[in-house]
């Protein structure tokens, strides 16, 4: 019994991996999120202790300051009358 020269020998190829699935892509939107949540709620260290008066804008004006009528913002206002 021999072979005849005209056998082709066949080789098995492995499947083509299959793409994600919806599923495992929604399991792993739900681990990433509950892993930024844990990330939050967990101690970030010692913090330096600012005082109050630190704590004010430095910038702020002293006289009051606030919201002003100036001419720049009377001529915002003319433009955007209907």
């Amino acid at each position: 019994m021999s072979k005849s020269p005209n056998t082709v020998a066949t080789t098995t190829t492995p499947a083509p991996s299959s793409p994600v699935s919806r599923r495992g892509v929604v399991a792993g939107a739900g681990v990433a999120g509950a892993a930024a949540a844990a990330a939050m709620l967990l101690p970030r260290g010692v913090q330096e202790a600012v005082p109050a008066t630190a704590a004010a804008a430095p910038d702020a004006p002293k006289s009051g300051g606030g919201y002003q009528l100036t001419e720049h913002v009377l001529r915002y206002y003319s433009t955007t009358r209907v």
